[in-house]
């Protein structure tokens, strides 16, 4: 599944072309993706003004001007195509290369702008696990999808002092509590792995073990907060360097995953300098985790 990063570099790469634009037309090709688009989903889109391009967690979001909200995930293998004239191109890098056979071509939105251009947005996705649905104009926010995530990590309010009331007295895994969903809304497998790795912490460790007895912050997690918005960071820059020009977001590899410190690097040296350690590979609740044993703890 695209992870936070990724979905915000496609969300980079769509923003100039659709926010502010008019959806003169869609093309729905069939009833369903992972659920069955919404009922009038052509008919309700048309002729409706994109006010902004949002995302929350791993979903994009269509406010309308109508206050209508789109909600979209990628799922495994989804993307969207960009065609502008006789150029057309994939926003976002993703580890796999994103399909561009139009067989696979579900949702056309064919965009108008204010100076007259126009252009195609194709939601192309060969295994059909992304979804559209509609949020109705004030209930986004009540919207099972939405209504129960927690706090974004990309932004200054994820700090030392929100981690360690989050985490207080939790017994869970720190892994684990970093990818509760309800506590910190888009934090996957992969940047939760190299952000435990920069902030040398065992992913084994208690979640609780980062706050004081009274709920305080440790430098712990004052360390932890700053590696999961840098690591955040860097990844969204990695992407979005290939997204100045369309062309070049072919949906090949990001230039930051192929940078990983620990993530998929089981037996390899760990990176940290003076640390002698070699990455390892756990499963926890199903999930691979790499990190160092040494130097994390």
């Amino acid at each position: 599944m695209p992870e936070l990063p990724e979905v915000e570099t496609v969300r980079r790469g769509l923003q100039p072309v659709m926010e502010g634009a008019t959806i003169l037309g869609v093309e729905q090709r069939r009833p369903d993706l992972r659920f069955p688009l919404p009922e009038r989903f052509a008919e309700r889109l048309t002729g409706r003004r994109i006010e902004a391009l949002e995302r929350r967690a791993k979903y994009l979001i269509l406010h309308l001007d109508n206050g209508l909200g789109v909600i979209s995930h990628l799922g495994m293998s989804g993307s969207y195509r960009i065609e502008q004239g006789e150029a057309a191109a994939t926003p976002g890098d993703f580890a796999h290369e994103r399909s561009k056979n139009a067989l696979h071509d579900h949702v056309v939105l064919q965009l108008g702008a204010k100076d007259g251009k126009t252009s195609r947005v194709v939601y192309n996705d060969p295994r059909r696990f992304g979804f559209m649905l509609f949020a109705e104009p004030g209930e986004l926010n009540n919207h099972p999808l939405i209504k129960g995530l927690g706090t974004e990590p990309t932004g200054n309010r994820l700090d030392g002092a929100l981690l360690a009331k989050l985490f207080h007295k939790k017994a869970a895994p720190l892994k684990a509590a970093l990818l509760d969903q309800r506590l910190i809304a888009g934090l996957g497998n992969i940047y939760v792995c190299e952000a435990l790795w920069r902030a040398e912490l065992s992913p084994l460790r208690s979640a609780g073990s980062i706050s004081g007895t009274d709920g305080a912050p440790t430098d712990d997690a004052k360390r932890l907060a700053t590696a999961i918005r840098a690591v955040i960071v860097d990844a969204i820059k990695a992407g979005g360097s290939s997204l100045k020009d369309y062309r070049q977001a072919d949906g090949e590899l990001g230039y930051f995953q192929h940078s990983f410190s620990v993530y998929d690097r089981e037996g390899a040296p760990c990176p940290r300098k003076g640390c002698n350690g070699t990455v390892s590979r756990i499963v926890q609740s199903g999930r691979s985790t790499f990190y160092c044993p040494v130097c994390q703890h």
